[in-house]
């Protein structure tokens, strides 16, 4: 189904994926230098995405449309720990620095099951 579509719609899609989801990891954590960085640390890797991908047969559609919906799911399933995430950026813009930063599991598994699930009805969705 959507890998029918134009392929000028799906860069466009996850286009605006990276956009929504560096948004809301900005709005999270608000340090400068993260906001600043973060949008091309992940264009940097959807292009490595895109390449592992086509270098093992998937179609760019394809790619292009499991990129996008993981970046949403990723966004949904770390909308839980958002509060956790601008303690942490205050502490640290505050120069404390912890041992450890405890990222509690429930949180951590509601992040997994929501990148899983968005994925897989990206596959879903692209091979019908």
């Amino acid at each position: 189904m959507l890998a029918s579509v134009p392929t000028v719609w799906l860069w466009l899609m996850a286009a605006a994926a990276i956009v929504v989801h560096s948004s809301a990891m900005a709005l999270w954590i608000p340090l400068r230098k993260f906001r600043m960085g973060y949008p091309f640390i992940w264009i940097l890797c959807g292009s490595g995405m895109l390449a592992v991908g086509r270098a093992q047969g998937f179609t760019l559609a394809s790619m292009l449309v499991v990129l996008s919906f993981a970046l949403i799911g990723l966004t949904i399933g770390m909308f839980p720990t958002r509060r956790l995430f601008t303690v942490w950026a205050h502490e640290i813009d505050e120069g404390v620095t912890r041992e450890r930063y405890d990222y509690p599991r429930s949180h951590l598994a509601f992040c997994a099951m929501s990148v899983v699930v968005m994925s897989f009805a990206a596959v879903v969705l692209t091979t019908l």
